[in-house]
C-alpha cells in the first residue's frame, strides 16, 4: 500500500511504501482481549475498604441485652451502623493480565491497519522543530488538517523540543517507535507518523 508524505507545511514531499504491517486483517477477539489487558495493566489496584474487624471504636456494647426497648447490637461498628465497617468491600490485588508479544504486537498491525484504511493515518517527512513553542506544534497540525482532535504523533527517535511544546496541548500524545501501543493508536482520531518510523513501530515488542 502506497501513500503520501506531507511535511509540516501540510504539503506533499513524496510517496512512500507502507510495510506490510499495514495490512493485516484485523481479528475482533484478539483486539479487544489486548486491549483489555492493556487498560488492566495500567490499574494500581489499590482500592481498599475496612471491615468492622478494621475500623477503630466499638469495643464494648452499646447498651444491655434487654430492657432498653432498642434492637439488640454487640458494636457500633457493624455494617449496619454509620461509621461502621463495609460489607464485602474492595480489598488491594493486581489486575495484571499477561500479554505475550506476539499478541501486542499482532494487535498494534490490527489498529494500525485499521487506521490506515479508514484515512486516520498521516506520514510525515519530519515532526521536528527547531525551538520548543506551542504555536508551533499548534500551526503544524492545522495545516496537517489534525486540530483539535485526538492525535498521537509518533516520532522516529524521542525530540525533547517537540515534546516540550506538545505538553499544554489537549488530546495531543507524543511518543517514539518503540512505545506505541494497540489502544493509543485505536483512541487517536489521527495517526501522524514519522516516515522513517514506519518500519520500527512494534519491532521491538517493547510496547507498553
Amino acid at each position: 500500500m502506497e501513500t503520501v508524505i506531507y511535511n509540516l507545511q501540510g504539503k506533499e514531499s513524496g510517496k512512500v511504501e507502507l510495510p506490510k504491517k499495514f495490512e493485516t486483517e484485523v481479528s475482533g477477539p484478539l483486539l479487544h482481549e489486548v486491549i483489555v489487558g492493556l487498560q488492566a495493566n495500567k490499574r494500581a489496584g489499590t482500592h481498599s475498604t475496612k471491615t468492622r474487624g478494621e475500623v477503630s471504636g466499638g469495643g464494648c456494647k452499646p447498651w444491655k441485652q434487654k430492657g432498653t426497648g432498642n434492637a439488640r447490637s454487640g458494636s457500633t461498628r457493624s455494617p449496619l451502623w454509620r461509621k461502621g465497617g463495609i460489607i464485602f468491600g474492595p480489598h488491594p490485588h493486581g489486575y495484571y493480565q499477561r500479554l505475550t508479544a506476539r499478541k501486542r504486537q499482532l494487535a498494534l498491525a490490527m489498529a494500525l491497519s485499521q487506521k490506515a484504511a479508514s484515512g486516520g493515518l498521516v506520514v510525515v517527512d519530519s515532526f521536528a522543530i527547531d525551538t520548543p513553542k506551542t504555536k508551533k506544534v499548534v500551526d503544524a497540525l492545522k495545516k496537517l488538517n489534525a486540530a483539535e482532535q485526538k492525535v498521537i504523533v509518533v516520532l522516529e527517535k524521542m525530540n525533547k523540543a517537540v515534546k516540550t511544546a506538545s505538553r499544554n496541548i489537549q488530546n495531543l500524545i507524543i511518543t517514539d517507535s518503540n512505545s506505541l501501543n494497540a489502544y493509543e493508536a485505536l483512541w487517536a482520531k489521527k495517526l501522524i507518523v514519522e516516515a522513517g518510523a514506519l518500519n520500527k513501530i512494534g519491532a521491538s515488542g517493547k510496547a507498553k
